[in-house]
């Protein structure tokens, strides 16, 4: 009998175990959502200074918030964040310099509890110009149209004038009337405080009323520090970032898998909307394995499926209730870059030849299929801009009020100008192998190897004289590695390019290295990249066609000074003045075309499919998966009752009412 007894109870022990590790697994699902990218991380998390990729990005976006500014995603406009500014002061002086004068809250706090106030702002935008972090191959293009910082940079200004602390929770920024108008004026305060304590413990942001500057006395700012503080590969904060001020604090990456959990101290973004599922996860993964993962529920959300196949075997399993998806048009687009510092894609002629040699409709439907299409410039199919053109967005007027006559009249004058406007007209290069060996001839690459004149079919490639030194059109092409658009483009672009004396050798580089090349980190030893890029809601491609002079934002090294002006121009409209900036849009677009920087290939469709648990997750094109995530939640939506009231959630076995 005691045996028996000893039996049994072992038996309800382990029967009760059971069914802890049930609701353990069921309180799990409701508060774990497994996220997977096909892009690798680079693991740049903390600022773009030293180059970010998109999976870069949604971490970013987790980790750090009270950004000075929004994008309105329905007014497609700019606007303070009333959770972080709440008043602001605008004013002109004689000199027509623009004063953006900011009062911000008081109840921002960082994740160890320190609260944000003024000065993280303004070390934010000294940090991001330093010359200690340009010396470690940072990039500090930033913030140029700041008053003074010219003078600031060139070390003829100890301060940074257009930067003011006024008080722990007062700041000002001034814009310099050289820089006025400017299409997205808003856009230039956009700022996200980092903290000093960390990144420069010891060191104080000060200001003894002629602009701030970075009081180095009694803390660190050096290379060396630098190095340790924030691009160390281990615990530095580029890359593990452990004080920030997002809705999400990192818990843990080691290069392929990034751990999230709830920051406690985050109080919301600009509509108060905050972070619901506890934990997340952020993982690489790939075409082949992720549909299966989803299916598994090894994952909850896949985040932006480009690849046709992947795209149809995801509408599969939504038509089998697997998964549910949301599709959107990508705010940027596919490209080969040219290094153009390089005798053998330095020529225009070349580049163009090249493009003939681009087989892009039957590249693209083979790619992405019918969720994708061909562009043929600098543009995705989601910019507002492309949008407008092509009808698929309308401008509205201004309705009450402050529509007078004279906002009719322009706004009509606007529309007319904008049906005008052809944005299939632009420049297209079309598969032409016998139009490209005629525009190598009549740029000088008549020549083989031997300096004998080129014959085809009998010489490899085709090589010309330039500076007394024969150069092959030899190329090599990096991709990252991992994607399977090399498979595309040997036979739609490669094996066409070798007809016309042209050979390129497809090498395939990790992600991190490959970014480096592209951002002119390290010195770059292939000829072209591809790869894929995603727009700011700023579009000002000034300084990516600036000289390169002083400056490190030109990637594709290509200096052309009308390209420039052209960007320049567009920047410089005043702001909601939309048909303007359209027709010098377009005049940019169709000369960039034209000396063409990079080989646009595709903009598409973004799909995220993801697990019927996850409710109220609603992305755009201009918003990314990590800001989609805020307010949505893991739980299970019941059938509507008999009564006809809305449907209940269940969310981790509690039942609410909606």
């Amino acid at each position: 009998m005691k045996k028996w007894v000893a039996c049994m109870l072992a038996l309800l022990m382990a029967l009760s175990h059971c069914v802890v590790l049930a609701e353990d697994e069921i309180s799990s699902a409701y508060e774990h959502l497994v996220v997977g990218n096909t892009t690798a991380f680079n693991g740049n998390f903390s600022t773009n200074m030293w180059g970010n990729n998109t999976a870069d990005l949604d971490v970013e976006q987790l980790l750090f918030g009270y950004n000075l500014i929004f994008w309105q995603y329905e007014q497609g406009m700019f606007d303070v964040d009333p959770s972080v500014v709440t008043g602001i002061v605008v004013y002109d002086d004689r000199q027509g310099n623009r004063t953006y004068e900011m009062t911000l809250a008081e109840d921002l706090y960082y994740t160890d509890g320190t609260q944000i106030t003024a000065r993280d702002y303004a070390f934010s935008i000294l940090f991001s110009v330093a010359d200690e972090v340009q010396a470690l191959n940072g990039n500090t293009d930033n913030y140029g149209a700041v008053l003074g910082m010219k003078a600031y940079k060139g070390k003829e200004a100890d301060t940074l004038a257009g930067v003011r602390v006024l008080g722990d929770h007062r700041l000002a920024i001034t814009i310099a009337a050289e820089n006025l108008p400017f299409f997205y004026e808003l856009g230039l305060l956009h700022c996200l405080p980092l903290p000093v304590h960390t990144i420069a413990p010891g060191c104080q942001v000060k200001d003894d009323g002629k602009g701030v500057y970075l009081d180095k006395s009694a803390g660190t700012f050096t290379v060396e520090a630098l190095r340790e503080t924030v691009l160390d590969p281990e615990d530095g904060y580029l890359s593990h970032p452990k004080v920030t001020s997002g809705p999400y604090k990192l818990i843990s990456f080691d290069g392929e898998k990034a751990e999230f959990e709830i920051n406690e101290y985050y109080k919301g973004n600009a509509q108060g909307i905050v972070p619901v599922i506890p934990y997340l996860t952020y993982k690489t993964v790939t075409n082949e394995e992720m549909l299966d993962q989803l299916q598994s529920g090894e994952l909850g959300l896949i985040n932006k499926a480009v690849n046709a196949e992947s795209i149809d075997e995801g509408i599969r399993l939504v038509g089998e209730n697997y998964a549910r998806m949301s599709s959107y048009a990508r705010v940027g687009y596919s490209f080969i870059s040219f290094n153009c510092e390089k005798d053998t894609v330095s020529s225009q002629s070349v580049r163009q030849a090249m493009a003939l040699c681009l087989d892009k409709d039957t590249l693209v439907s083979s790619y992405v299929g019918n969720y994708g299409m061909r562009v043929d410039s600098y543009y995705g199919i989601g910019q507002w801009m492309y949008q407008v053109l092509t009808g698929a967005m309308t401008p509205e007027l201004p309705e009450g009020e402050e529509a007078t006559e004279e906002d009719k009249k322009k706004f009509e004058e606007t529309i007319t100008a904008l049906q005008e406007m052809d944005i299939q007209g632009m420049l297209r290069y079309e598969l032409n192998v016998e139009l490209a060996n005629m525009l190598l001839d009549s740029d000088g690459w008549t020549l083989n190897r031997d300096g004998n004149a080129y014959q085809a079919g009998a010489d490899d490639v085709r090589c010309k004289m330039v500076d007394g030194n024969l150069v092959a059109l030899d190329l090599t092409m990096i991709y990252p590695a991992g994607n399977k658009m090399a498979d595309y483009l040997q036979p739609h672009f490669i094996d066409h390019l070798a007809k016309a004396g042209i050979r390129v050798t497809l090498q395939p580089m990790e992600m991190e290295e490959l970014l480096h090349q592209y951002y002119r980190q390290d010195e770059r030893d292939c000829d072209m990249i591809y790869l894929a890029t995603n727009f700011s809601e700023v579009f000002d491609p000034t300084l990516t066609y600036a000289p390169i002079d002083g400056i490190n934002s030109n990637f594709s090294h290509l200096e052309d000074e009308k390209l420039h002006a052209l960007a320049k121009d567009m920047a410089k409209t005043e702001p909601g003045d939309i048909g303007t900036y359209l027709q010098k849009w377009m005049t940019f677009e169709e000369y960039w075309a034209q000396v063409l920087p990079a080989i646009p290939v595709y903009s598409n469709a973004y799909f995220d499919f993801y697990t019927p648990l996850l409710q109220d997750y609603e992305i755009n094109a201009t918003a990314t998966w990590s800001q989609a995530i805020l307010g949505a939640y893991l739980g299970d939506r019941s059938e509507t009752n008999e009564e006809g009231m809305e449907s209940d959630f269940v969310e981790g076995g509690i039942i609410i009412i909606d």
